[in-house]
């Protein structure tokens, strides 16, 4: 690209007797755009043990072949038995994001003294994009397992809930609400484990018809629970005590005749991010090579993964 000169006529705004207007900007600038999601800020952190992370999951107190029994106490015969275990392990992920600061124009943007503080607000919009692709893969990644990584991606919530078979179908004519409360009963009831799940998520559009139904159907109006500091929603009385129906914009859904909208019923406490190093993302600064420009990379290593995914979680496709 050649550098020209402008006839000054066509940057002024306004050119007359006594006055010359040319363009000026407000110094800070107008930024709502959408960050980070609630869901990763509310699931365990834990370091990885290596690459990959590795644990431990016990399925049941016996193996199948021991038995426990009520025996004649004159004919006491006894069968062995050990619990049943699994080994676990969950492949790290890396995301990266780059920004390069070009010599000429920071010196140009100094001198000026129009956006001061726009070099950190760069790099901090940096770190911010990196940990909103974050919060979206937690959910939506596309890999399809925890042995055999098929993709770069983490191998999302949802797609880790799906393959543990706890999904279903709420109906457009059933109540999505007893549907919901029916789910978390039988979770609750389980024999085999002590389930307690912790929280709602769905898209905000199916939380509203939640809300919706309830004003409706009982002219209830919901308590509200604060999820994060300064973040309250709506909590829905289910036999796991009140849980909080937390609206999450990276849960996508389907609309139309019928829409499919998504929720997760989750255990938070189950559900971990095995990270490396540091559990934030953290910023590298680069030598500066013959162009003089300043190279920022962004590194983030980790993987989220669900245990208990077949009977801790679930999911219902509601039809609306």
């Amino acid at each position: 690209m050649r550098g020209q000169f402008v006839d000054l006529y066509a940057s002024a705004d306004y050119l007359g007797p006594g006055a010359i207007e040319i363009n000026r900007y407000q110094t800070e600038i107008f930024d709502i755009v959408r960050r980070r999601g609630v869901f990763g800020q509310r699931i365990k952190q834990v370091p990885a043990t290596g690459h990959p992370s590795r644990f431990f999951e016990e399925t049941a107190i016996n193996a199948p072949t021991a038995t426990q029994a009520f025996v004649d106490p004159r004919n006491i015969v006894p069968v062995a038995g050990m619990p049943t275990r699994l080994e676990m392990t969950v492949p790290l992920k890396a995301l990266v994001s780059q920004l390069n600061y070009n010599l000429f124009d920071l010196e140009v943007t100094a001198q000026q003294s129009q956006f001061a503080y726009l070099q950190a607000k760069d790099l901090a919009d940096s770190v911010d994009g990196l940990l909103r692709t974050h919060d979206v893969a937690l959910w939506n990644g596309t890999d399809t397992s925890l042995t055999s990584p098929t993709t770069l991606q983490y191998f999302g919530v949802i797609g880790q809930i799906v393959a543990g078979g706890n999904t279903t179908t709420i109906p457009t004519t059933a109540s999505i609400v007893d549907g919901i409360k029916g789910t978390i009963a039988a979770m609750v009831s389980s024999a085999s484990y002590a389930v307690r799940p912790t929280a709602i998520y769905s898209n905000p559009v199916l939380l509203d018809l939640i809300d919706r139904e309830m004003k409706s159907e009982y002219n209830v109006v919901l308590n509200t629970v604060e999820v994060t500091a300064g973040l309250r929603v709506k909590a829905l009385t289910t036999q796991a005590g009140e849980l909080p129906l937390i609206p999450d914009w990276t849960i996508p859904y389907t609309p139309g005749t019928p829409g499919t909208y998504p929720v997760y019923i989750v255990t938070e406490d189950l559900i971990e991010y095995h990270w490396l190093s540091d559990p934030n993302p953290r910023v590298f600064k680069l030598g500066l090579p013959s162009a003089l420009t300043q190279q920022m990379v962004v590194v983030k290593f980790g993987a989220p993964v669900v245990k208990g995914a077949n009977f801790a979680h679930y999911q219902l496709i509601v039809q609306r």
